[in-house]
């Protein structure tokens, strides 16, 4: 099985188009999205693509391939328009006998307990990240829309051994955990 998995899109629809490219290059089997999916904030500049309405269309099409959780910028409206959960705040996930947990990341990482998780993946700050803390792994695909102290616009995929973390739109790879 391999994921995708996208942080931050923050209704820009250039953007969402290069992940469903991705999705599509990738051969993607789902779609982890943690959070921020159509609006862009208070803190943030407007995303040049910004379409919400477009992003909606394009994630509902393939709605039955999304795992999602909520973002601090994702509102009950939001649940209203897509056509698949977004407004859970934590999901567990297990493939091959290792478990994810999908988090927005706005609540201090350093407060949850992550007992039974193998790794944490979560988006807010727009940096892509890979740490090993207290022998769970916290990583960050950075952002597809709102990229954060130089990086790049960039996703990750997970194939159940190796996550690699890629730049849009072309998905060249940057960095790689096997586990």
């Amino acid at each position: 099985m391999k994921i995708l998995i996208a942080s931050d899109i923050h209704g820009d629809a250039k953007r969402c188009e290069e992940i469903m490219a991705r999705f599509e290059a990738e051969r993607a089997d789902r779609l982890f999205l943690l959070g921020d999916i159509l609006y862009h904030g208070p803190r943030n500049d407007l995303p040049p693509g910004y379409a919400p309405k477009r992003v909606i269309e394009m994630l509902n099409s393939i709605a039955g391939k999304i795992d999602s959780v909520r973002g601090n910028c994702d509102a009950e409206v939001d649940g209203m328009v897509l056509a698949f959960d977004v407004l859970v705040e934590s999901k567990d996930i297990c493939i091959n006998g290792f478990t994810l947990k999908l988090v927005h990341g706005h609540h201090h990482l350093d407060e949850q307990s992550f007992d039974g998780v193998d790794a944490v993946l979560y988006g807010h700050t727009h940096i892509p990240a890979k740490e090993r803390r207290g022998g769970v792994w916290l990583l960050n695909p950075g952002s597809t829309s709102i990229p954060k102290e130089g990086s790049s616009f960039s996703y990750m995929t997970f194939d159940g051994r190796t996550f690699e973390w890629k730049k849009l739109p072309n998905g060249e790879v940057y960095d790689t955990l096997i586990i």
